[in-house]
């Protein structure tokens, strides 16, 4: 008879889990949720379908983010006593946009050995497939929620463009929820400019896996048209493309023109700035984020 496999050694292991299709679990994955002597989900729920499925009897815990600090206490001295722990997310890599990273830290300053057994992650598969450039990439995960702080973290990636002219453009890569991803798209759209290359990857490895492909215009617009969104997203576009800010030699400045047709809308409409400039920025093609800080460079210069 074969003999039984060693004992883990006692750690903490880090699992990925499929994103939706069950048939991307690995096989060194199973091994381990088989043979570490709990596994320490995000929701028990969740996590005991894949083991029902794949006839595993090894007991859970949850560790979500409501309990994480006061579990990993508890985690960390079973596998100081000899346990070996897995931990993982309800779909893809614990830690990415899901909890684990407290739990992680706390194992290495207690000096416990953590271990990554890879596999799926939404961000990734998105990326390979979406034909954007993937040398180079920032993931920020989930935008906030407000709609002003969201607008906020935007109008930042837009001016940080023009601080790295010089470097690889990054594909930026984001998570976002069917509820949110239309305004997500239509202030991208007006803040990065409609002409950049985004993809939408929606409900990836599951039956109704989709790519929608285009402008950030255009795959808003796509969806917009739609009776209903659903679906778990991952958001992929190009990073916004810096503007000059110097103006050509000989030529009245850019911004200078913006001040003055911003003033006369300011005058003729009868609105205020802010509306002022998002309805240039919709005339010239533009994102309102670039006109301001145009606005704001003339102003300076008149001080």
């Amino acid at each position: 008879m074969p003999s039984e496999a060693p004992q883990l050694a006692p750690g903490l292991y880090l699992v990925a889990t499929p994103i939706g299709n069950l048939g991307d679990i690995t096989l060194r994955a199973l091994d381990v949720l088989r043979r570490v002597d709990r596994i320490a989900c995000e929701d028990t729920r969740q996590t005991q379908k894949l083991l029902n499925h794949f006839e595993i009897a090894t007991p859970t815990v949850s560790c979500h983010e409501h309990n994480e600090r006061a579990r990993a206490a508890e985690l960390i001295a079973e596998i100081e006593r000899g346990a070996a722990i897995a931990l993982v997310s309800d779909a893809g890599t614990p830690a990415i946009s899901d909890p684990g990273g407290q739990l992680v830290r706390a194992a290495l300053a207690s000096g416990v050995p953590v271990v990554p057994i890879p596999g799926a992650n939404a961000a990734l598969g998105a990326l390979v497939a979406s034909g954007l450039p993937a040398a180079s990439f920032h993931f920020f995960g989930f935008l906030p929620e407000k709609a002003g702080a969201r607008r906020s973290f935007l109008e930042e990636l837009a001016a940080s463009a023009q601080a790295d002219a010089r470097k690889p453009a990054p594909t930026l890569i984001f998570y976002e929820a069917p509820h949110r991803i239309l305004d997500t798209l239509a202030d991208m759209e007006e803040i990065f400019g409609g002409l950049l290359h985004a993809v939408v990857a929606r409900e990836l490895t599951k039956i109704h896996e989709e790519f929608l492909r285009g402008t950030l215009a255009e795959v808003r617009r796509e969806l917009a048209a739609r009776e209903r969104v659903r679906g778990e997203m991952v958001l992929l576009v190009e990073s916004p493309r810096p503007q000059p800010s110097v103006p050509a030699p000989g030529a009245e400045s850019a911004s200078e023109k913006i001040a003055g047709r911003v003033a006369r809308l300011v005058a003729e409409a009868g609105i205020d700035e802010k509306e002022a400039l998002k309805r240039l920025a919709r005339e010239l093609g533009r994102s309102k984020s670039d006109l301001y800080r145009e606005l704001q460079r003339e102003r300076a210069r008149r001080r």
